[in-house]
């Protein structure tokens, strides 16, 4: 194989992975805190067809990951009544989407009360 279709090759395999596939960066280190949040929010907005509006939590644990997500699931007029939607998601090391759940939804105008623990 000569140099430049070993280049060709090099090139179509970075062009066919997924973002989901992207496991580090070209300097060969794993992503870093905000770029584990944007592919977060990329990959559930893939698998659930509803963007991302924010995250309301983040955290590095021993399996990766672990992210909250508030998603608008149902818009209405007025906008205070629209449905939105917290996910947990987690993610591997590297930043692939391993798993995600709805843990709560919610009208976007309705205050909720306070948890114990401040969560």
């Amino acid at each position: 194989m000569t140099d430049s279709s070993k280049s060709d090759t090099d090139t179509d395999d970075k062009n066919n992975k997924t973002q989901g596939e992207k496991t580090q960066d070209e300097s060969g280190r794993a992503p870093g805190p905000m770029e584990v949040l944007r592919e977060a929010r990329i990959q559930l907005a893939e698998l659930t067809g509803m963007a991302a509006e924010t995250v309301s939590s983040f955290e590095r644990t021993e399996d990766g990951w672990e992210l909250e997500i508030e998603v608008l699931e149902v818009a209405r007029v007025p906008d205070t009544m629209s449905l939105l939607a917290s996910y947990r998601v987690s993610l591997d090391p590297q930043g692939v989407l391993t798993g995600y759940r709805r843990v709560r939804r919610y009208e976007r105008g309705r205050a909720e009360s306070r948890r114990p623990g401040g969560r």
